[in-house]
């Protein structure tokens, strides 16, 4: 079974996530801050990595260049979920190195199908 880390503070937004990749046949580790969400993607090896961007702590921008600064999991796909949508804000997660970006509120619909997009385009 694949194993997804989901990086989420908010605990209603987790759940919906949650739910949707369980649905999805995925096995879900969940950390509620980018700390946690590193040393979750170093130990664990996940497939993917859903990161909120908004996270205390260091925020997601920082996890993800953690992550990517690692010589364990530096080419894990990781795609960001966040609320922040001002102009700018896409180029940033990019730059920091997400591999996608999702806004927030998500639909749980269309989640599954634009993250398996991402992850065809990533040769996942």
């Amino acid at each position: 079974m694949k194993r997804v880390l989901v990086v989420e503070d908010n605990a209603d937004n987790l759940e919906l996530i949650r739910l949707v990749l369980v649905r999805s046949g995925y096995e879900v580790l969940a950390a509620p801050t980018g700390e946690e969400g590193v040393a979750l993607a170093l130990s664990e090896h996940p497939d993917f990595i859903l990161m909120d961007i908004n996270l205390p702590g260091i925020d997601g921008l920082e996890a993800t260049r953690r992550i990517r600064d690692s010589e364990s999991n530096g080419s894990i796909p990781i795609i960001a979920i966040t609320s922040n949508a001002m102009r700018g804000d896409m180029e940033q997660v990019l730059v920091a190195g997400c591999n996608g970006y999702f806004e927030k509120p998500i639909d749980p619909l269309r989640i599954m199908d634009d993250i398996h997009a991402i992850l065809r385009r990533m040769g996942r």
